[in-house]
Formats: structure tokens, C-alpha cells, sequence
């Protein structure tokens, strides 16, 4: 079950971070597009793997985002400006970071970009590590539960050089 839904919510959890455009009107007809999708699917292809059917219901959920997010008027300016200043997201801002530059000169966009990569593929190991971890714990499988903690230690201590270290105050 969450193996189809993945493609009903990843695309719309994708564009929200990632595109200026995309409004929650776009979220709600994307989220809503993709999981209809996934629920229909098992009946439409019954004797087919939900990972065959994936690539489809990750267009459903793509055509509900875009159709939801141009059904609606943009995001107000100010909201924007503000939200892209306090956070300096990744993608298809470019026309916000212009009018943000524009407005103020001594603004300088994030240039960390491979850093911020870097770190994202950090915690999605060390989150995996602790989805990981409780259950060598309980099935006390002690060289996989080092070999685990090991990698968690190493990530966070990476992590607070490369990441906690260097977030404001």
C-alpha cells in the first residue's frame, strides 16, 4: 500500500519545495489525484505489481498538480518573497530571487548547493539507521547493531560539522 501511494504524494511534496508556481490548490488536486489513483490501481491492474504500475500514477499525480496549481492565482508576492528569504529553497525560484535581489542588494542567495545535497543523502542513511536500529536491539544482533551505531555516530558528527554548525542563530 505505501508503495503506490509513494507516487501519489511524492510529486506534489517534490513541487513544494522545488517551484514558485505551485500553490496549495496544486498540493491538494496532486495528493488527491495520485492517491484516487493508487486506490483505483490494484482493481484496474489486478495482476500486475504496483511497482509496474508506478510510473502511471506518478503522471496522475503530476497532471493533479499542475492543473490544481494553474486553476488557482499564484501565492501572493509578499508571501513569497518572505518565505524564499527565510528559507532559500532549491529549483525554480529564479523569478522570486530576482525580485528578492532586486529589493535588496545585499541579499546573497545560498551557494551551498552540494553541501545541502551532501547532507540530505546524510539523513536519509542516518534515517534509515534509525528505522534499523530498534529492531537489531530487540533481535540483539550485535555486529549489525554495531556496524549501525557506528554509521549513526559518524553521520551525526558530520552532520553537526557540516550542517548544525552553520545554521544561524
Amino acid at each position: 500500500i505505501v508503495g503506490a501511494l509513494y507516487g501519489g504524494y511524492i510529486a506534489a511534496n517534490m513541487f513544494k519545495w522545488y517551484w514558485w508556481r505551485f500553490n496549495a490548490r496544486g498540493f491538494f488536486w496532486g495528493m488527491g489525484a495520485g492517491i484516487a489513483a493508487a486506490l483505483v490501481f490494484p482493481y484496474l491492474f489486478e495482476n500486475t505489481l504496483p511497482l509496474y504500475s508506478w510510473p502511471l500514477l506518478f503522471l496522475i499525480s503530476i497532471a493533479g498538480c499542475l492543473v490544481g496549481t494553474y486553476s488557482a492565482p499564484p501565492t501572493d508576492e509578499a508571501v513569497l518573497l518572505q518565505f524564499y528569504k527565510t528559507v532559500q529553497p532549491w529549483g525554480f525560484w529564479k523569478p522570486v530571487m530576482l525580485k528578492v535581489m532586486a529589493d535588496d542588494p545585499d541579499f546573497t542567495p545560498n551557494l551551498n548547493f552540494k553541501t545541502d545535497m551532501f547532507n540530505v543523502i546524510l539523513g536519509i542513511i542516518g534515517q534509515c539507521c534509525l528505522t534499523i536500529l530498534p529492531m537489531y536491539i530487540v533481535l540483539w544482533l550485535q555486529l549489525p547493531l554495531l556496524i549501525t551505531v557506528a554509521i549513526l555516530v559518524t553521520i551525526i558528527l558530520v552532520l553537526k560539522r557540516t550542517w548544525w554548525n552553520k545554521l544561524d542563530n
